[in-house]
């Protein structure tokens, strides 16, 4: 049976989409975290507009959930120009990405999400584009095949991705700006949820609710306001609206959060690779077939945050628990394989 996870940082419908829109910043002095990038992009943006030219191409990776499209729509913001969101699977050949192109207008943003999924037809489209601001185009086949030149507005290219490691160099190499977010401090989600409490017009709110609510959210502020308007209905039907401290503490253990941000799927992934396989090491591939799980999302959701807690380890021969993992779970499972980590 798949494991619905309430505090997942992929977006699940439309409607959640819609709401986490409402909370999401949209100007540089409203964006928490990251100051290192922030102040650099600050810079370049602003000299950027001086000149009045486009700015350097940016690549933006890290896990889900840390704002990589909203920083997008932040410095189209700053910038005072359009953005064209468009994702690496919905490129599927030349033609959608010339589509996107030419609707760009001077200085615009094209971002594209999860272009780490780009088809390679699609990429060797975007190469003279990045550096030229030109596309070419091949018209007819055989002996009457002929290039078309297609020219384009001077714009800024913003990808994101999760996994920056499919990325091909000749493509990262054509950024001029890259950043890896980093996940944020629970003093750092304090701010974001303050903010999303003002604008969900939440006016009965404990400081230590909102700092439990940070220290369960795993580093995340998509993840923080989810928790966050469980907390709030949870308030609306036992505490008349009040977020106080007994109030957040009951929402997240009817959601099944721990104290460390686990919820029921990180704890049946620990589970799963501590009583059937000893503790590891295990394959991705093997648990993720236990679990009936995807194996991706396995990677990409769940184990990010279990090794930086340090519970998992990859070793050379698969997943493995350590120490402090099987200890939190309550296993009793061999804790050599962990050693070996990569």
């Amino acid at each position: 049976m798949t494991i619905e996870r309430v505090i997942s940082p992929q977006a699940s419908s439309i409607d959640e989409e819609q709401r986490n829109w409402a909370l999401r910043p949209t100007r540089l002095g409203e964006y928490v975290g990251q100051d290192g990038f922030l102040e650099r992009l600050s810079i370049a943006v602003r000299a950027c507009a001086g000149r009045e030219e486009p700015l350097e191409h940016i690549l933006l990776h890290g896990p889900p959930g840390l704002g990589k499209t909203s920083l997008a729509h932040v410095i189209a913001r700053e910038l005072g120009t359009n953005i064209c969101v468009t994702s690496g699977p919905a490129l599927t050949k030349g033609t959608d990405l010339v589509a996107a192109l030419t609707r760009l207008g001077p200085r615009d943003v094209l971002f594209i999400d999860e272009i780490h999924r780009l088809p390679i037809q699609v990429e060797e489209f975007i190469y003279p584009a990045m550096e030229d601001y030109r596309v070419d185009v091949t018209v007819d086949s055989g002996l009457a095949a002929r290039t078309v030149q297609i020219r384009c507005k001077p714009f800024t290219l913003i990808g994101a991705t999760t996994r920056a490691g499919l990325l091909s160099s000749p493509l990262r190499g054509r950024f001029g700006m890259t950043h890896h977010l980093t996940y944020y401090t629970p003093g750092e989600l304090v701010k974001i949820l303050e903010r999303a409490c003002r604008l969900l017009g939440v006016e009965s709110v404990e400081a230590e609710a909102l700092e439990l609510v940070a220290d369960r959210s795993r580093g995340t502020p998509r993840v923080a306001n989810r928790l966050l308007r469980r907390v709030r209905d949870f308030a609306a039907v036992h505490r008349k609206g009040r977020i106080d401290l007994g109030s957040a503490e009951g929402a997240l253990k009817l959601e099944g959060v721990d104290a460390l941000g686990l919820d029921e799927l990180d704890r049946a992934y620990l589970r799963t690779i501590g009583n059937v396989y000893n503790g590891g090491p295990a394959g991705l591939e093997a648990v993720a077939a236990t679990m009936n799980e995807d194996a991706g999302t396995l990677e990409d959701v769940v184990e990010p945050y279990l090794l930086q807690i340090g519970f998992l380890a990859r070793t050379r021969r698969g997943r493995a628990l350590t120490s402090r993992g099987a200890e939190h779970m309550g296993l009793r499972c061999s804790t050599s394989a962990s050693e070996e980590s990569e």
